[in-house]
């Protein structure tokens, strides 16, 4: 096991000589039941309205982006 972390600390090392460090998300489990009721409920509560303008929005902005 300690060739595992000598390994990962190299590896580390050389990721923070090229200006990188790591970093860990913690996300919710899509595929938990619980998680998928939770999200369900946010969504139906969403203005339908104010969606659309925010989806314009965004295609407005991701096709100044593109180009």
């Amino acid at each position: 096991m300690a060739e595992a972390s000598k390994r990962m600390r190299a590896m580390r090392e050389r990721r923070r000589a090229q200006g990188m460090r790591e970093l860990r998300l913690i996300v919710p489990d899509a595929r938990s039941p619980v998680v998928r009721r939770r999200i369900a409920r946010q969504v139906a509560k969403l203005d339908p309205g104010a969606e659309r303008e925010a989806m314009r929005w965004i295609e407005a902005v991701s096709e100044f982006d593109s180009q």
